[in-house]
């Protein structure tokens, strides 16, 4: 019987060919590395001593550089154990689990329907690419010159174009003796109820989705012009499922497997924009958060994919939601990285605006899974109470319950409970491994032997467990607050203010600035603030305001504000020198910390402790 190339496709994504392959021989440990599916063995087929028998899980192939024996699961059990096609089919879908198809005439007839569906699709594909170099295609060509698209790329990926009418595309295939019911099922028209037919992609940059083969299941569209939705992407049909796909997978797998390492992005230019610019390993799902299917694809093109998301609230939102997809899955070897991209760009924008090393760098700092979940879930916790710190501890052990492999369940359970007693400065913390001499619980060695307190965590590492701020520290931020409501005191601490050093560039910039507008405005007439944010505003820096501004963030200034221009600026100078002595004592901390690592005695230890406890509490009365 024929079977269909749904069902062995599911049976290869079920097994992997190295658990087919290694019932019938040794896997050389040396050279095969389990965690990326990278296998060697002596080859089963001809006589050797030396490995070069290759197994790849990610390709679900194996190849002998020796005798060129080559196939998948099914070539495999016909070779070695001298099976029949149908015979290895049947065999290994009772090891995955599946239902052997009956002979079943209504599924061959779906069959060649669903590969009727793709003729189509392929020939829509063909109508589009032509649209795009006709005067029809004109809207989209601009468009596609201002995203800076190379015509290499335009046509690696198909691009076309959908004409600005009701029913071109309808046409076309109508006169190629395609019906109405196959255009619907393919979900290229749209057939109201009472009226013709019409195209469901109109005025539209076009993007064909394939399958892991390359060939067409279905289609995505950018508007160019004004439209209900920016991106338009094909219904649900026999031959797409959007939860099951990945962008540019089949032309991703290549470089995602030669270079070890995939990057899924959020949207279809994101995955041409880096193509483009040398980035081959990109894929994207469809417009939909990362589902189970979609992951299992990613790791079987690498052990640890790179997601990287928009900087924005909405991109960590998405990465939260893949980490509670992936928690159930991870196993070992297997997990993901985070990488989050400046706040309002996107991997396109940060490309054409910084050039491709820009986006080299974010992909870099990307964060294990752990680091995310541990910022993440320590960034919505108070941990000011016992209270609180208990949620904090609980909801970190429940999410570590949702891992069901054991070994890495139990990994992660020690690992978060080590960072959240070093957090806590627990005496109990067992923070040291074998062969530390911070290994006893809650004591150091010193050099005479003797164990003494391990130095308690700062404030300071409390606050990094929330998470950094993009415009600094509280503090810092303050101090702009108090010039973009009061201005009028500029005059008095604008020698100062030019003096401070802002850890934030956006801080220092606008810093800059205000210091700019003060020095032209007449002295006689105080700054307004009104007129002064509009100076602001005027020189790009109206979204840094914005944030500043927000109400809850300037409802703790409100009294200091409202006072005396006098009062106003003595208070700003108090609290730019407790800064500048905060960030004393935070040098004196590093150089305490180095001469304790140095020699941990009792004289360094106390030195060490002396400091900490006066920037703790100079810290607190800022927080």
């Amino acid at each position: 019987m024929r079977f269909p190339d749904s069902f062995l496709e599911e049976i290869r994504a079920r097994l992997p060919i190295s658990q087919v392959v290694g019932r019938h021989l040794q896997f050389d440990r040396k050279r095969s590395h389990p965690s990326r599916g990278d296998y060697w063995a002596c080859c089963p087929f001809h006589h050797e001593k030396t490995p070069s028998f290759h197994v790849d899980d990610r390709k679900g192939y194996y190849y002998c550089f020796g005798c060129h024996a080559k196939g998948d699961h099914f070539r495999f059990l016909m070779e070695k154990e001298g099976l029949s096609f149908a015979e290895a089919v049947e065999q290994l879908a009772q090891e995955a689990g599946l239902p052997l198809p009956k002979p079943d005439p209504a599924r061959e007839k779906k069959e060649r329907k669903r590969l009727g569906l793709m003729e189509v699709l392929e020939e829509a594909a063909r109508f589009y690419q032509r649209q795009l170099a006709e005067p029809a295609g004109a809207a989209a060509r601009a468009y596609a010159e201002r995203r800076g698209l190379a015509p290499d790329t335009i046509a690696t990926f198909r691009i076309g174009a959908a004409p600005d009418a009701r029913d071109a595309l309808h046409r076309h295939l109508k006169k190629k003796g395609v019906n109405d019911t196959l255009m619907e099922e393919a979900g290229l028209i749209v057939v109201p109820e009472d009226g013709r037919p019409y195209d469901r992609f109109r005025h539209r940059l076009m993007f064909p989705i394939r399958d892991a083969r390359g060939r067409v299941i279905a289609f995505g569209g950018r508007a160019l012009g004004e439209a209900r939705a920016k991106y338009l992407n094909s219904p649900e049909t026999p031959v797409f499922h959007k939860s099951n796909v990945l962008f540019n997978l089949d032309l991703a797998r290549k470089p995602a497997f030669e270079r070890g390492e995939v990057v899924a992005v959020e949207g279809y230019m994101d995955v041409i924009a880096m193509h483009q610019a040398g980035f081959p390993h990109t894929v994207a799902p469809l417009g939909t958060a990362l589902t189970e299917s979609q992951l299992m694809a990613l790791w079987r093109m690498a052990a640890q994919p790179v997601l990287c998301f928009d900087g924005d609230e909405a991109g960590l939102k998405a990465a939260w939601r893949a980490l509670e997809t992936a928690l159930p899955h991870l196993r070992p070897g297997y997990s993901l990285r985070f990488a989050f991209l400046p706040d309002g760009t996107d991997p396109d924008d940060l490309i054409r605006l910084q050039g491709p090393g820009a986006l080299v760098k974010v992909l870099e700092q990307a964060e294990p899974l752990i680091d995310f979940l541990f910022r993440h879930v320590c960034a919505r916790h108070r941990m000011d109470t016992p209270e609180n710190r208990a949620a904090l501890e609980a909801d970190m052990e429940g999410l570590a319950a949702r891992i069901t492999e054991p070994k890495v369940r139990q990994h992660y359970q020690a690992e978060l409970r080590d960072r959240l007693n070093e957090m806590f400065g627990r005496r109990g913390y067992r923070g040291g491994r074998k062969g530390d001499r911070r290994a006893h619980p809650g004591r150091v060695a010193g050099r005479n032997g003797r164990l003494m307190p391990t130095p308690p965590p700062s404030a300071e590492l409390k606050r990094v467990a929330r998470g950094a701020d993009p415009l600094g520290s509280l503090a810092e931020q303050d101090l702009l607050r108090i010039v973009l409501l009061r201005p009028d005191i500029l005059p008095d601490v604008a020698e100062a203010l030019a003096n401070f050093p802002f850890g934030a560039q956006a801080l220092d910039s606008l810093a800059r600035v205000a210091l700019d507008i003060a020095a032209i405005h007449p002295e006689e007439a105080p700054l307004a603030s009104d007129a002064f944010l509009d100076h602001i505003r005027a020189k790009g820096l109206g979204g840094i305001c914005e944030r500043l501004l927000e109400r809850h963030a300037c409802r703790r200034l409100t009294r200091l504000t409202e006072g005396p221009a006098e009062q106003v600026a003595a208070e700003f100078l108090r609290r730019m020198e407790e800064m500048r002595r905060l960030r004393r004592l935070q040098q004196e901390l590093e150089e305490a910390k180095a001469a304790f690592a140095a020699e941990t005695t009792e004289e360094n230890l106390a030195r060490l402790m002396q400091v900490r406890a006066e920037l703790d509490a100079l810290e607190q009365l800022n927080e």
